[in-house]
This record gives structure tokens, sequence and C-alpha cells, in this order.
């Protein structure tokens, strides 16, 4: 289906190839204020031709805002967007008439649907994320303005370079006591990175060791540069934190938060895991060790000392820093002959003349940005239309104390 949410929905629509691409958004509170610009920023952090990193692809990817609001204020109804697409080149995909290409959507679309977009990726392609994108400026606007949630993802690895995010394991096979499933500078580095910090860097990783590492990686002849010279790709990872979501959204048992939260994740093109919080190196440690025991913060309000479980329990979040790391794949169109058969099954030989990303993770930060918008926004509506029935009932006065949450506790 090409809509998600369910208070807040974003249906998304356009082919890679099409006139235009764009989203209609139904759940928008009215009363917003809402510019052009509150949008475009996202979308020219996700355009193609940034740089000599991506696609050559010339888009200028404006927005149209077309109904939803007036005077510059949103009215509650649905917000209608669009973008042109204008460097597009169908005349480059005349070999997919009888080739599938490796890895891309173009088989499987044709046996779900007995036809297929004739020219790049159709719904499948990257283009399509244009919508979620303006989608998730929107979401961002409101969920900053009312509780000051910052939502900032950044590039984390790029083929073998990756941030130090785990402390060196010291353990061996007769001893799993691993020391921490998450490095304390680096949970530290999540509640403090900035946008600003992300784009100060052509990886759009904010490590300073890592983005050397990245930069030797990247120059001419290094990796990207150099995957791109041989009509190649490589693949990434990028992290995204959500700092500020209050305790409570999440609908459990089966639309637990970070069930939602990796369902719109996987859901981006040329994404294939998923993990949340310590994630896979959380299997490695100790209960002991891995647990988030309860601290009195500050303000008094009830926090965990390490946030391992990543702001997220028994599916609700808890109120701390939500975190997570999505693996994107090595971008499958590239311009290397590869043996493969047509969709008649005659072995041949194909090249396509498409243009391409050599590495997709540096744009695809925004999009990530984007989808965790979305989530949040939808979860929050959820949980304040629960909170706002509740509150209309006369207090109950059969409970035990022990059975709800006590006055003032937050």
């Amino acid at each position: 289906m090409s809509t998600y949410g369910t208070l807040f929905r974003v249906s998304t629509y356009g082919e890679s190839h099409c006139a235009s691409v764009g989203a209609i958004i139904d759940g928008c509170p009215p009363g917003l204020e809402l510019g052009v610009q509150d949008v475009q920023t996202q979308l020219s952090r996700r355009r193609p031709g940034q740089s000599n990193l991506t696609t050559p692809r010339n888009e200028k990817d404006l927005v149209h805002l077309q109904s939803g609001i007036e005077h510059g204020v949103t009215l509650g109804t649905p917000i209608g967007l669009l973008v042109k697409n204008e460097d597009h080149r169908p005349h480059d995909y005349s070999e997919t008439d009888l080739y599938p290409r490796p890895s891309h959507a173009d088989y499987t679309y044709l046996q779900k649907y007995g036809i297929k977009a004739s020219s790049g990726g159709g719904r499948s392609s990257a283009r399509e994320t244009i919508g979620r994108v303006a989608a998730g400026a929107i979401a961002e606007k409101y969920l900053k303005q009312t509780f000051g949630i910052e939502i900032v993802a950044f590039v984390s690895g790029v083929g073998k370079i990756h941030m130090p995010f785990a402390s060196p394991s010291t353990a061996d096979l007769d001893n799993d006591e691993i020391d921490d499933a998450i490095s304390p500078d680096f949970l530290k580095l999540l509640h403090t990175i900035t946008r600003e910090q992300v784009d100060s860097h052509p990886t759009r990783c904010p490590h300073v060791e890592t983005a050397e590492r990245m930069t030797q990686y990247l120059i001419p002849v290094q990796r990207i540069i150099r995957a791109k010279d041989a009509q190649d790709s490589i693949g990434g990872t990028v992290t995204c934190v959500i700092r500020g979501v209050p305790a409570g959204l999440g609908e459990p048992v089966f639309d637990k938060f970070e069930a939602k939260l990796g369902h719109a994740m996987l859901s981006i093109p040329a994404t294939k895991a998923f993990e949340i919080g310590s994630g896979f190196r959380g299997t490695e440690v100790p209960g002991s060790k891995h647990n988030d025991p309860f601290v009195t913060r500050e303000d008094g309000s009830l926090g965990t000392k390490t946030n391992f479980s990543g702001g997220v329990q028994g599916g609700i979040t808890n109120g701390e820093d939500i975190y997570f790391r999505l693996a994107f794949k090595s971008p499958a169109t590239i311009s290397q002959s590869q043996e493969t058969a047509q969709y008649d099954g005659t072995p041949g030989s194909l090249a396509a003349r498409g243009r391409h990303d050599p590495c997709v993770v540096p744009r695809a930060v925004p999009i990530v940005e984007a989808m965790a918008a979305i989530v949040v926004m939808d979860q929050l509506l959820i949980q304040n239309a629960r909170k706002a029935a509740s509150s209309l009932l006369p207090p109950a006065s059969t409970l035990p104390p022990t059975m709800v949450l006590p006055a003032g506790a937050q």
C-alpha cells in the first residue's frame, strides 16, 4: 500500500520518471504555521546531484504546497504537495524491456501486477521517498514546537568503515563478561549531536576520526569514488536518535513502538536490516550488565542509568533517547556488464545506462529522519487521543494506589 499511519496518514504517489511525485498528508493538526521553506530544507538535503558522491541526476526538487494551508497556517484538512520530475531520461531504460535488472524490483513488480513501469524503478525508485521527506518535515515541525522533540540521523558506516559504537570486546570463549553493550561516549554523542555537525562533512558522519577515515576512503582512487569509477557501488549504515519523546508511546502488543519504527524504516528503498538500542550487540552481554537500572534525574523524574534499551521497554517509550541503526545495501543499479537472463530465460549480458548513486547513505539521512518523525507523530496523536478520552471519566475510586500513576509522576 502507499499509505502509512493511523491518525497521521501519509499517502505518496508517483514513479521515478513520471511528471511529478508527491504526497497527501491527512491528520495534521490545524493551526500549525507552515511555509514552503519548512519542507524545502529537508528536500534539499535529500536531492540528487549534491556532490560527486551522488547520482549526477540534477533535480531541484522544489516543493509546491497545493492544499490544506491558508495564510501560512494549516487548516486541519489534507495537505497536498508535489515535486516535479524535470531531469528524467526514460530512454536510458530501454534494455529493461528485455531484462529484469539484477536485485531490482522489475521482475517482482511484473509478477505482482502483471505490468511494470517501462523506465526507471517506478514506485520502487528512491524518487518515491520525496513525499515521505516532505511529510516528515511537517510532522517534525509540529513535534519540535509542541514537545521539543529532536531527530538527528547520520552516517555511521560506509563499507567496512564504521563508527565505534560498542566497547571493545574483551571476551573469550570461556568468559562472556563484556564491558558495555554501547560505549558511554557513543551514548553521549547521541544525546548532543546536531544536524549542523552531521552536514559539516560530505559523508554526513559526525565522528571526527571516522569521518577522516571515510574521507581517505572516499577520495579519488579510494572507496566510493573507486566504486563509481569502476561502475560499481557500496553500501553502509545510518544511525538515528530521537530525543525528547515522552514516555507512553506505542501500542502493544502488535503495534509496539519499535515494531512500528522497524516497519517504517524497512519500507525505505535499499534497506536490509534494522536494530534498536544495543541491537545484536546486546545478545553478547549478560543480563546483569545489559539491564537499565532506574535513577532519579535532576528534575526529580525517573530515568535509566544506561539506556541500552534504546528508549523503548515493553514496546512503549520510556522517555529516554530512542536510537536505532539501519543498513542500506550497495545500490543495485551499476553500469558494469552483468551476466544475467532475459524475461524469457535467454542468457545475456546487461549493462545499465541509468544514473545512480555509488553509495546511498549520505542522501538517506533525511529520509530516515522523515520516517522517524512520521512514526512519532502518529503514535503521539494516538496516545493523546487515549489520554483525552480517559480524562473525561471521573476518577476511579476502587483501584489500589499501586495500579495508577502517582500524583506528580511523569
